[in-house]
């Protein structure tokens, strides 16, 4: 018999225990028993739960058993209790009281726990598989984070506690004044609802601090298994909760669209019948259609909940609208809210998507809507099992081929030509493979200073191990002083017709040298490299070219490697350190991102110019790179160029290459170099500031501008909604700029 107790917590007077317990085989049956300090047995409520990541560890394989357990049971304090296990013919025994229980809250318990947790024979087995499919280095990097996330600045319960409303704000919005009268209809499909689970939603809306809501339930429970006594006895005393049984289950999407019709209000809050909602949710969701009355469709943050509803885990803190990472994974999900007008104009949900019903949904309303809001609050408490991270592929096959085929129609209605959408990481992350249209002249733009090996290293394995074969490439000569240097572009040229070295006379300066490298192109696509670049994906112009021909898109950023297969780049968020920054640097490819965003494709607000395609068109219309930024944050100055002329800057993670990083300018190591490198940006501060004020729409405010891998901000050092703290070097150098050179 193996077992674990994940949580341990006190309510009042009872105690309530979350975990698993796995016998011989899958039929092995545990029974569970409490006895008081007289060892006399007492009444406990027991509620079984799937545990298909122990199944997965375990028994190499899901089964559909119940491995885990919620049990209750009254407590007093002061004294002390005994869970007995038995199964298999073994028993164990486990003593509970208020010191031990105590001693397990603390920090640093939790803790030991953790790493307790990484030294079990589930960890041992996880960490065995992935170092046998990607090798020790990768292992070593991946047990390195994990130990670093032990001592993360908070836990999110803790990190949940310090940012939610006060009761002092929840009665300011209880007693707020709200002359509309904006009705929010909450609509709820109910199929075989668990009445416990069902309560804790019904009391999360009657616990809400806006009031003006109605909910509409449609049940399609069989007779005998419906929530019609419980829901009913609820709308006695609310009359806002109306229930109609509808005698036979037509599905999650017929059943849903039951509730629609029924709903008479502006706008239409989704919500599942096991989950709940914090008591502020519907007032944000009104305060968001008040201040943005042209938007709808609304959106928020949403978290995890254990079976129990005592624990919170996993937030998922958004980006505001992301269309291409909408086609990548149904970001959005919870909290969705969209007006009702909307709905009806595009037909609700569609029975022909059910398993993603919702994902076919959202993408059609998002298509159609006039104005997209994202929230950057959790409104929404999803109910799930913590620690389950393992997961049956052939339960989820269904769910995942009917989001392909929406992912795939949303193309079709769009006109953007798709191949196809396959499994990205991940059931539920998908990849899309773009038709190329044509095939166009891509001019490749390499400038060069010596460095002739690794120069010929990315032009020798664009030019043979590259899948895409119309190609110019024009290496801009940068001042090089190694006689060999020459005597090799002579021989490169003579050996590809495709390549052409011109040369740049003048001093250093980034922007200028592309912008010089560009006009001795002919291609509609330009495709920047640095000369320290190689190809890992043999069709990475396919990938970028597949985005870049969208006429939506102005720029297209790849994911790269450094030499130990670990993240340079996999797109810019801006505010980063300051100013800008990668993401995700130094995390193995191989390990799972927050939620597998270095994986998914993607809009960011800039890409790095180390591997950056662009139409000439768009290029041309921005003006090219600036050249005042001779060397730092041109390549961000021009993403924010793009976007200002309403283009998308896309991060494209199949598009893989290394990058040796900045091996022919060296670094910035002297006095001078770094106070060009100040200028510079206070310069970029100067020119874009309402980012650096406003903070980068496709990040996340409840997010760390500390650290490149999304983790919780810091609450000491970082308040929420406000931008992380320039240097007082770069305030100065801001000041001291007489003008703006502007947005050229």
């Amino acid at each position: 018999m193996k077992y674990k107790i994940d949580i341990v917590r006190i309510r009042e007077n009872s105690i309530q225990l979350n975990g698993w317990v796995i016998g011989k085989t899958p039929e092995s049956k545990p029974v569970f028993l409490v006895l008081d300090e007289n060892r006399q047995q007492m009444e406990i409520r027991y509620v079984p739960t799937r545990r298909d990541d122990v199944s997965q560890i375990y028994y190499k394989k899901i089964y559909d058993r119940d491995f885990g357990f919620d049990i209750q049971f009254p407590y007093e304090r002061g004294r002390s209790y005994w869970l007995l296990i038995r199964c298999d013919g073994r028993t164990k025994k486990i003593r509970f009281n208020e010191e031990l229980i105590a001693k397990r809250s603390s920090v640093a318990h939790k803790r030991m726990e953790k790493i307790r947790d990484m030294m079990n024979m589930e960890t041992v087995h996880v960490a065995l598989e992935f170092g046998k499919e990607h090798g020790l280095k990768a292992l070593f990097l991946k047990s390195k984070h994990k130990l670093q996330g032990i001592d993360n600045d908070y836990e999110y319960a803790e990190w949940y506690d310090l940012t939610k409303p006060a009761a002092e704000e929840l009665a300011r919005q209880r007693a707020e004044d709200w002359p509309d009268g904006l009705l929010l209809s909450i609509v709820m499909p109910v199929y075989k609802a668990p009445e416990e689970f069902l309560r804790v939603m019904l009391d999360s809306l009657l616990k809400q601090t806006y009031s003006r809501w109605e909910l509409c339930i449609a049940d399609g429970s069989p007779k005998g298994e419906s929530a019609a006594k419980l829901v009913e006895a609820y709308a006695a005393e609310d009359p806002r909760i109306r229930y109609r049984a509808l005698g036979r289950n037509g599905g999650i999407s017929e059943n849903t669209n039951a509730a629609i019709a029924d709903a008479r209000g502006d706008y239409l809050v989704l919500a599942d019948q096991d989950d709940a909602m914090p008591e502020h949710a519907l007032y944000e969701i009104a305060k968001a259609v008040r201040e943005h009355p042209d938007c709808d469709v609304i959106y928020s943050d949403e978290d995890k909940m254990d079976m129990d509803g005592g624990a919170l885990f996993d937030p998922h803190f958004k980006p505001d609208f992301n269309p291409d990472l909408l086609c990548s994974v149904n970001y959005i999900c919870h909290q969705f809210v969209v007006k009702r007008e909307l709905i009806e104009r595009i037909g609700g949900f569609r029975q022909e998507y059910d398993g993603a019903q919702d994902y076919d949904l959202i993408l059609r309303c998002t298509e159609a809507a006039k104005g997209i809001y994202h929230i950057p609050k959790v409104l929404y408490h999803w109910r799930c099992h913590q620690g389950s991270t393992a997961s049956n592929p052939q339960s989820k096959l269904y769910a995942f081929e009917a989001g392909a085929r929406a992912i795939m129609d949303h193309y079709a209605r769009l006109g953007i030509p798709a191949e196809k959408v396959e499994k990205g990481v991940d059931y539920g992350i998908y990849h899309t493979r773009f038709a190329v249209q044509g095939s166009p002249l891509v001019s490749v733009v390499i400038p060069n200073k010596d460095h002739t090996a690794d120069l010929d290293l990315c032009v020798r394995s664009l030019l043979t191990r590259c899948t895409y074969r119309n190609l110019e490439i024009v290496v801009v000569e940068n001042n090089s002083t190694d006689p060999q240097t020459f005597a090799y572009y002579e021989k490169l040229q003579k050996e590809f017709a495709q390549v052409r070295v011109v040369r740049w006379e003048r001093e250093f300066n980034f922007s200028a040298i592309n912008n010089f490298g560009v006009r001795h192109t002919n291609g509609d696509y330009l495709l920047f490299l640095n000369n320290d670049i190689e190809p890992i994906a043999p069709d990475f112009i396919e990938e970028m070219l597949g985005f870049c021909q969208r006429d939506d898109v102005g720029a297209v950023g790849a994911r790269l490697l450094y030499q130990d297969d670990t993240i340079q780049h996999a797109g810019v968020v801006v505010g980063f350190g300051g100013i800008a920054g990668h993401t995700f640097i130094g995390l193995h490819e191989a390990e799972n991102s927050y939620f597998h965003r270095a994986m998914c494709a993607q809009d960011y607000s800039a890409v790095t110019a180390a591997c950056m395609m662009s139409r000439r068109t768009v290029f041309d219309a921005a003006g090219g790179f600036s050249e005042e930024l001779a060397v730092a944050f041109n390549d961000i100055d021009y993403c924010m160029k793009v976007r200002k002329l309403g283009k998308l800057v896309v991060y494209a993670p199949y598009a893989k290459l290394y990058h040796y990083e900045s091996k022919s300018r060296g670094l910035e190591d002297t006095p001078e170099k770094v106070a060009r490198f100040n200028r510079e940006v206070a310069k970029f501060a100067k020119k874009w500031p309402d980012i650096l004020r406003d903070g980068d729409p496709y990040y996340n405010p409840n997010l760390t501008l500390r650290k490149s891998n999304f983790a919780l901000r810091d609450l000491l050092k970082e308040k929420i909604g406000e931008p992380y703290p320039m240097p007082e070097e770069i305030r100065r150098l801001m000041e001291e700029e007489t003008e703006c050179p502007g947005n050229r």
